[in-house]
Order: C-alpha cells, then sequence, then structure tokens
C-alpha cells in the first residue's frame, strides 16, 4: 500500500502530455501582422525573413505563403484561414541537429530583427493539432465587454515567468466606417437600408455582377467606383441613392459616415462570443503544467467578475489540456468493459473468485516503477504514455496468474500450505524475472523515441518494480488472504 500511495504521489510530480512533437525536420513559422494589413506590406517582410533564414547554417530551403496558412501536407496540421495579415513558412534545415539550433534561435531572429510581426516558430505535431500549449477561453454574451476582460486575463497570464508570447485569436480592432443613418428622413423619402448598403457597397468593396471561368478556376466579376474615386471617406459624398419617387439623392443627405473601432475577427464557441488567450512556454516545460500553474489566479480573476455583477462570463480552460482530457475519456469510457472481460478471463483461467480478485488487484503494482522512470528521465506522461501503463497492467497479472497458478498445483499436490507458497515463489523466480527483463529489453530501442519513448519508459520502470513486488509482496497478500499459517 506504502509503494502505490508513492507511486500516486509522484505520478503528480510527472508533467502531462498530450502528444509529443514530430521528428520531421521541417520548423513551421507562423507570421500575424497587425489586423487589417495590406498584402503587400505582408509581402515586403516575408521576403526580408526568407533572406535572413536562409543565411543560416544548415538551411536547405524556405518556402512561405503569403495571405493563407501552409497547404495540408501533413495530416495532424493546424490549418489558416485565408487573410491578408497571416503568413506561414516552412523552414527545411538539414538534419535535426540543425532543426534544434534554429528552432532555438529563431525567436530572438523575431523578437530583435521583426519586431513589425508577431512570429512563432513550432513543429509539426503527432497528435491531433492545437495552436499553442497554454490556452485558455473566456466565453460571454457582450463583445465589447469580452474584449476587456479577456485583457485582463492575458495581463495575469504574462506575470507568470513561464509564459511566453500572451495573445488572443481575435487580434487587434480595426478601424472602419460605419453609417449613422437618419431613419426618418430615410423613410420619407422611400429610401431602405438595404439599398443605403448596395451603394455604400458598390464605392468600397464592389458588388459582384458575374463570373469568369478561367480554366478550372471561378473568378468573380467585381462592380466598383475607380481606386482615386473611393480612396477618402469623403468619396463617399459622391454615391447616389434612387428614392421612391425614381430620383436620386446624395448618400450624406441622409446618412453621416464615422470612423469606429471594431474588432476585426469574432470567435464563437457554442453560440457565445469566445476570445481564447494563447501563450507559448519556456524550454522544458509542459503546456499542461504550465496551465495548472495559471489555473488558480485566473479562476480567482473569474470569481472577482461574478462580484462585479458579470456572472455571465467564464474561463475555460482550452488547448493541449482540454483535448488530452478528450483522449483520456474516450479511453474511460471503454475502461469498465475492459476490467470486466479481463476479471471474467481470470476467473475462467483460476476457476475461483478470490484468487481472481487477488490476481486483479495486482496490477496497480507498478505504477510506483511508472513514476520513478518518468521522473528520473524526465518524460512527460502522456496519451502514448497511457495505452503503456493499460498494457503494464495486463504484463502484470500475467506474471501473478503464472504465481498463484504454481502455488494451487503444489496444494493440489500435497504439499503444506506454507511450503507451497514459499516455494512455488522460488520455483517460479527465474521464468518471471526472464519474461519481464526480455520485455524491459526489448522496449530499450523504443526508450529513444520522441513518440514512443513515454510509452517505453513506463513500461520499463513499471515492470521492473512491479517484478519485484509480485515475487514478494503477491505470496504475503496470498497467504494473509487465505489465512495460511507457517
Amino acid at each position: 500500500m506504502l509503494t502505490f500511495a508513492l507511486g500516486i504521489v509522484g505520478m503528480g510530480k510527472v508533467q502531462q502530455q498530450f502528444f509529443p512533437d514530430s521528428s520531421r525536420p521541417e520548423i513551421l513559422v507562423d507570421l500575424w501582422f497587425p489586423e487589417g494589413t495590406a498584402v503587400a506590406a505582408n509581402e515586403a517582410v516575408v521576403k526580408r525573413l526568407e533572406q535572413r533564414l536562409m543565411q543560416e547554417p544548415g538551411m536547405v530551403s524556405v518556402n512561405t505563403w503569403v495571405g493563407s496558412g501552409v497547404p495540408r501536407f501533413y495530416l495532424p496540421m493546424d490549418q489558416f484561414f485565408p487573410q491578408t495579415n497571416v503568413s506561414q513558412m516552412i523552414a527545411l534545415p538539414e538534419d535535426l541537429k540543425a532543426r534544434e539550433a534554429l528552432r532555438l534561435k529563431l525567436p530572438t531572429i523575431l523578437a530583435t530583427e521583426f519586431p513589425e510581426v508577431r512570429g512563432r516558430a513550432k513543429l509539426l505535431p503527432n497528435g491531433p493539432p492545437v495552436q499553442y500549449p497554454v490556452q485558455f477561453r473566456v466565453v460571454g454574451a457582450d463583445p465589447a465587454v469580452l474584449r476587456g476582460l479577456a485583457d485582463s486575463v492575458k495581463a495575469e497570464m504574462r506575470k507568470s515567468p513561464n509564459a511566453r508570447g500572451v495573445n488572443d485569436n481575435w487580434n487587434e480592432s480595426v478601424k472602419a466606417i460605419r453609417l449613422e443613418v437618419d431613419q426618418a428622413k430615410a423613410r420619407a423619402l422611400g429610401v431602405t437600408s438595404q439599398s443605403i448598403a448596395q451603394a455604400s457597397r458598390a464605392i468600397v468593396s464592389g458588388s459582384t455582377i458575374g463570373t469568369f471561368r478561367d480554366g478550372d478556376k471561378l473568378i468573380d466579376i467585381v462592380l466598383r467606383q475607380p481606386l482615386e474615386e473611393r480612396d477618402v471617406i469623403t468619396d463617399l459624398g459622391n454615391a447616389y441613392l434612387p428614392t421612391a419617387t425614381g430620383r436620386s439623392i446624395p448618400l450624406t443627405q441622409i446618412a453621416k459616415p464615422v470612423f469606429v473601432w471594431e474588432p476585426g475577427v469574432m470567435w464563437r464557441e457554442n453560440r457565445d462570443y469566445a476570445i481564447t488567450v494563447n501563450s507559448d512556454i519556456v524550454e522544458g516545460l509542459q503546456g499542461a503544467t504550465v496551465t495548472n500553474e495559471l489555473l488558480p489566479a485566473l479562476k480567482a480573476l473569474e470569481a472577482s467578475w461574478l462580484a462585479q455583477g458579470l456572472g455571465g462570463y467564464r474561463i475555460e480552460v482550452a488547448g493541449a489540456v482540454e483535448e488530452s482530457s478528450k483522449g483520456s475519456a474516450s479511453i474511460a469510457a471503454g475502461m469498465p468493459i475492459m476490467l470486466f472481460i479481463t476479471f471474467t478471463l481470470l476467473m475462467l483461467q483460476l476457476q475461483s473468485f478470490s484468487r481472481a480478485m487477488l490476481v486483479f488487484i495486482t496490477g496497480p503494482l507498478g505504477i510506483a516503477g511508472v513514476a520513478a522512470a518518468l521522473l528520473i528521465l524526465n518524460r512527460p506522461f502522456g496519451f502514448v504514455a497511457l495505452l503503456g501503463v493499460i498494457a503494464l497492467m495486463g504484463m502484470i497479472q500475467r506474471n501473478s496468474v503464472i504465481l498463484i497458478d504454481q502455488i494451487e498445483q503444489d496444494i493440489a499436490a500435497g504439499v503444506p500450505k506454507w511450503d507451497a507458497i514459499v516455494e512455488s515463489a522460488v520455483r517460479r523466480l527465474r521464468p518471471i524475472v526472464l519474461t519481464a527483463a526480455a520485455a524491459v529489453l526489448a522496449m530499450i530501442p523504443l526508450s529513444r523515441s520522441v513518440f514512443w519513448g513515454p510509452m517505453a519508459v513506463a513500461i520499463m520502470g513499471g515492470l521492473i518494480v512491479a517484478t519485484v513486488l509480485t515475487l514478494l509482496a503477491l505470496p504475503a497478500m496470498y497467504a494473509a488472504w487465505f489465512r495460511v499459517k507457517r
């Protein structure tokens, strides 16, 4: 029980991880400009960055997509919507050593030489794509209030020394022209809001009047004013609107154009407005570790909103932690069936409820070894390692079945119970140790893998400790369970 308790405590110290990054050599560089940036300004900075990256040692090529993200050449990849203020690069070093050197150097290059852009270097993922390792979703009904609350969340996250590059997915507000319509005048002249919207759209953004086919592409034909006639806000005064009498009047006679600030992009989550606050983390930590570190302060901030009468606004954990909980929940959903089938098979093999239960409860004996191995080798516990722990329970129970079956055979042959327990443990020592050693040695090549490494380390550590406990603790548990005395 003490060993099991130590294992539970140790697992609390192990860093959590969803999926590790890929071992592919590519580095993705995300480039975000202020909302509303023109494609030409975006492209000018990107070209300078391309030239700078090609000067790095070991660089093979740099490919860039301006105004959109990289096409999905790799299935578990996060995609960007096409927009003028975003670009994405694929930097290809010659090997993994050059990749790691460039990955660690890129944040400094972007921050010092390209301060006008929010740049971020990342590796391709192995599992479901998650934009940032640390994400918190601020949800509410009023976009203006939500923006202020999200700013307070960002300020709280910036206090952490382990959070880097805090930002949000609504980006900056943009300046827009809004028409303040005098509805009384509009109704008197027979001008509708729809006609006002059509006239202003024809001047500024244009109206689609047809489609042109170019090979396998369809290109919209847009009708709008020439550039020199829509370059300034006063050009809106040149727009004329048809009235109910058939005559046209100037747009500014019934509407006043004004400049306002409004969100450039607005995201929703389950039909509520939602701002996702993101951050990267310092080298050597996992997203779940930093998320759990920030969570108490953010929950206190959420409680202060409730005291201010903002009860409809809340903070939700998102990102890798949310995706990891979904993956774990999918495993937990099938766990009862798995345990039932396992216990049924043990009952069929041992033909006794007591002996089957005794073998069944030895499954978690290796948890202390799992925690110790992951802590010593500084490996995170993720989705793949969880699958390894489930497989480890089967290996431990297999060794327990071997030992219990030998005890029962000796007792059936007339050996006194106490002697049968002791002699069976001695007799089965070699096969149990050899099979465990074979499994541990087979995991050594996998232990260096980025993807399978945590699973291999968990199985190795858990099986070593569980084998020792099986040979020492299981005979004592059998004697105590069936009240066998010397």
